[in-house]
């Protein structure tokens, strides 16, 4: 990951060690309501650089909690540790995780690669670059903006009804293109463990 942050290809190792810092991050926020930040130093070279980075928490396959950034700030285990805490406390779409359901979550960490603006001329032009399963997409307008991360190809695998589902995220009509907008791709590696249900 030298260079530009995020810029490299990690290791199953260090995709496991953020699964682990996913886990411990939750279970310490939920029982302890402690806010654990990891030492760079304690990890990998390429987990100290500057990273973005969603975390994912499911119960039963339901969605209970993601919370990410678009933006490398801080070292990449810094930045999975905080997410991981507030996809479990401070997603506002649900209530706080709690202790009972810590042995049901499934979790899974999505490591963004850095954002790259996407010319097009429109929407039908957007259709037919956008390369499904590979791609997350982010769009800004005005008043105006949402993301959809590519694992979201698993639950929308035709580029139409991604498309369509992610302009009505950002509140828009489906094939519109207001005035200003702008398209940003990505890509991500994407970690992920199951709940340890006995």
């Amino acid at each position: 990951m030298s260079g530009e942050p995020g810029g490299g290809e990690l290791g199953g190792a260090e995709l496991g060690a953020l699964v682990e810092v996913t886990e411990r991050s939750v279970v310490l926020a939920v029982t302890k309501g402690h806010v654990w930040v990891p030492r760079p130093e304690d990890y990998p070279p390429a987990l100290r650089e500057r990273g973005a980075a969603f975390v994912t928490l499911r119960e039963d396959g339901r969605l209970r909690g993601c919370i990410g950034t678009l933006v490398a700030v801080d070292s990449l285990v810094v930045t999975v540790a905080d997410r991981a805490r507030a996809a479990a406390l401070d997603d506002p779409r649900f209530p706080p995780v709690s202790r009972r359901e810590l042995a049901d979550l499934d979790v899974s960490v999505s490591v963004l690669s850095p954002m790259r603006a996407l010319p097009v001329a429109g929407y039908e032009d957007l259709l037919g670059k956008v390369r499904p399963g590979v791609d997350g997409l982010m769009i800004q307008a005005v008043y105006h903006a949402a993301t959809f991360l590519p694992s979201v190809w698993e639950e929308l695998p035709e580029p139409a009804e991604f498309l369509a589902h992610l302009w009505l995220k950002a509140r828009l009509t489906p094939g519109a293109w207001p005035d200003g907008m702008a398209v940003f791709r990505y890509t991500a590696q994407h970690a992920e463990r199951g709940a340890r249900r006995g």
